[in-house]
């Protein structure tokens, strides 16, 4: 699979060395066919959405839901009314944690999250319980066994897949060891999406989240889905424009769904580019690009092993592409700077998740996180530049 002609980002040069790009966790770079639908659209039939009568904004409209229907098709969603145009993950998380969660959970109430967690789905719920008297509990990493869920726990949110050490979730089980208890589930899927078909039904989750830009989409656009009897109860999260259905200085009744999660002109090119990553994502297939990733994570796992023994953190058989490292006393930092002066990006640091940095007893790690549009080549000019590493630290 050589998909760079894709990807015009990477025709460029990098400190004058050829530009490798292994930082697809943080934000997978954009194809080509993303970058013209995001451009149609300002070119074209710019517009505001759902208010205008004439014809530029119907078409905006038009093709603003067309991305709506092919999203709840994307995650096997029941209906459009169950899709809210969000920002990322973060937006989408943010909204659950305001609208359902203050409103719908009480003091003494537990919220419970896993050890894996990105920032993102840990800040969100600390703020609940501090606002509310909610209880967070974390399930211990590499719990095995029935979940720690007595009669006060009432929320799980859990990351589908880690952002640092790839860690599939067992999300289906611990959706049903909830479910069956009477507990509300959110799944942030925003490393999951890229690389795992989902289905919202088989999971029988009640919300879950990803990110665009992650999908090889637009940054500032993302997904939340909610169950339709759920979203129905709860309040506005925001409110405003386009979020009505009709406001008198007495008094405002609001918009249907998905409307009434959508106050404000949303990002309409974002979307709209959105669209285009998931046809993207759907005319590659999963299989084939599983197939793909999983060939560079086996050379990558064994090149960066020659080069640093024991260095690895991150899981090989993993379906989530992320090759996590450290080397002794070397900082992650000085890594990625090694690795920047030779073309190649990677991240390094606390990944936005220090409590899992502590678990693991490291202050931060060094992570290439690998697209479509790696091939094996990149591999080695990673292990290129990590030999470079070694000579500079004389290690």
């Amino acid at each position: 699979m050589d998909l760079k002609s894709q990807f015009p980002i990477l025709e460029q040069t990098a400190r004058g060395k050829k530009l490798v790009y292994l930082d697809s966790a943080a934000t997978a770079l954009k194809p080509l066919s993303v970058i013209e639908a995001e451009r149609a659209y300002e070119l074209k039939y710019c517009a505001n959405i759902h208010r205008g009568v004439h014809y530029l904004s119907e078409q905006a409209t038009d093709a603003f839901e067309q991305v709506r229907v092919r999203v709840q098709k994307f995650i096997g969603a029941r209906s459009g009314r169950e899709i809210i145009f969000t920002s990322g993950t973060t937006g989408g998380i943010n909204l659950v944690a305001n609208s359902f969660a203050k409103h719908f959970l009480k003091a003494g109430d537990e919220i419970w999250i896993s050890s894996l967690e990105h920032h993102s789905n840990i800040v969100p719920w600390q703020m609940v319980c501090q606002q509310i008297g909610c209880v967070l509990k974390v399930i211990p990493l590499g719990h095995q066994g029935p979940l720690p869920f007595g009669p006060s726990a009432k929320l799980l949110a859990m990351s589908y897949a880690s952002n640092a050490l790839g860690v599939v979730n067992p999300v289906k089980e611990w959706t049903a060891f909830a479910k069956a208890r009477g507990m509300t589930v959110l799944v942030d899927a925003a490393q999951a999406a890229t690389h795992l078909p989902i289905d919202v039904k088989d999971l029988d989750c009640d919300f879950l989240v990803f990110s665009g830009h992650k999908l090889y989409g637009p940054t500032g656009t993302g997904v939340l889905y909610g169950r339709e009897e759920l979203l129905e109860k709860m309040p506005p999260y925001q409110t405003g424009g386009d979020m009505i259905e009709h406001v008198a200085f007495e008094k405002t009744t609001y918009a249907k769904l998905p409307m009434k999660f959508e106050a404000g002109t949303p990002n309409i090119a974002g979307v709209i580019g959105l669209g285009a990553a998931i046809d993207f994502v759907l005319s590659l297939g999963f299989e084939k690009m599983q197939a793909h990733e999983s060939e560079l994570m086996r050379y990558g796992f064994a090149e960066v092993e020659k080069v640093f023994p024991g260095s690895v953190r991150s899981q090989l058989h993993s379906p989530i592409p992320i090759i996590s490292f450290s080397l002794g006393d070397i900082h992650p930092h000085d890594i990625a700077s090694i690795l920047d002066q030779e073309g190649i990006a990677i991240r390094a640091g606390h990944l936005c998740a220090q409590p899992l940095m502590r678990l693991l007893g490291v202050p931060a790690l060094a992570r290439a996180s690998l697209g479509v549009y790696n091939t094996l080549a990149d591999i080695d000019a990673l292990t290129f530049g990590l030999k470079r590493v070694k000579q500079v630290f004389k290690c």
